[in-house]
């Protein structure tokens, strides 16, 4: 038998361990960790990058670029090869059709404003997560029995606080939900404090910089919604 030492066989050495596999499940509790998904929908796809160079250098563990922005999929591709290590989603997911647009240019997460078993299904079939939209009690029990990872109460602006708290910490205790619509970083706590689970925002934070001024203002801006957002609780996954 081959020896290394007097006392250590070759046998006797650990297996060295590889990395985690990238799983469904493991996607979806880094985005309950993370407790914020920033949201980018512009008009220039040339805004894209310096947007989330910002968002990176803030702290921002997951970015959602929406369908309905020009080159999204090239935005996504492009965004996983130059931030390995933060999340990267689609967002404005609304058929099929856009599942496999988004997947094929690599997202890792989906998020969709409507409430559709079908997208569920066909995004886990590719071990894809799924931010459902969801906006009355009939909306999130469809969301949940579809097997949403996450409920996206949308748009939550429109209904207030007082509406999550009803729903999260009443007839749905056990739901994730991530309010979207009408947050920004004057009112972030208040969602937070009202049963979210972690929040997406839009053109509060994902606004065009022209300039390293902007640039940093921006960044300075999100990198104090991150710090803030660390001492909530992680929301329990279900």
């Amino acid at each position: 038998m081959a020896t290394l030492h007097d006392s250590q066989t070759v046998e006797s050495i650990p297996a060295a361990k590889g990395p985690k596999p990238v799983t469904r499940e493991s996607i979806r509790q880094r985005l309950i960790n993370e407790k914020l998904v920033v949201i980018i929908r512009v008009t220039d796809p040339a805004d894209i990058p310096p947007i989330i160079a910002c968002m990176h250098d803030a702290g921002v563990g997951a970015v959602e670029i929406t369908s309905n922005t020009p080159g999204y999929q090239n935005a996504i591709t492009q965004a996983r090869a130059h931030y390995p290590n933060m999340l990267v989603g689609a967002g404005t997911i609304t058929d099929i059709a856009l599942v496999d647009e988004a997947t094929k240019a690599g997202a890792q997460f989906l998020v969709t404003p409507n409430t559709s078993a079908d997208v569920v299904r066909h995004a886990h079939s590719l071990q894809v997560p799924v931010v459902m939209g969801a906006l009355t009690p009939t909306d999130v029990v469809n969301a949940t029995q579809a097997k949403a990872d996450i409920v996206k109460l949308f748009p939550a602006g429109a209904m207030g606080t007082g509406y999550l708290k009803d729903l999260a910490k009443g007839p749905f205790l056990n739901t994730i939900f991530f309010p979207v619509g009408g947050i920004n970083e004057h009112n972030f706590e208040q969602w937070m404090q009202s049963g979210a689970a972690g929040i997406g925002i839009g053109g509060a934070l994902a606004s065009p910089v022209k300039s390293e001024e902007e640039a940093n203002a921006l960044t300075a801006k999100v990198r104090a919604i991150v710090v803030t957002l660390k001492n909530y609780p992680l929301g329990e996954a279900q």
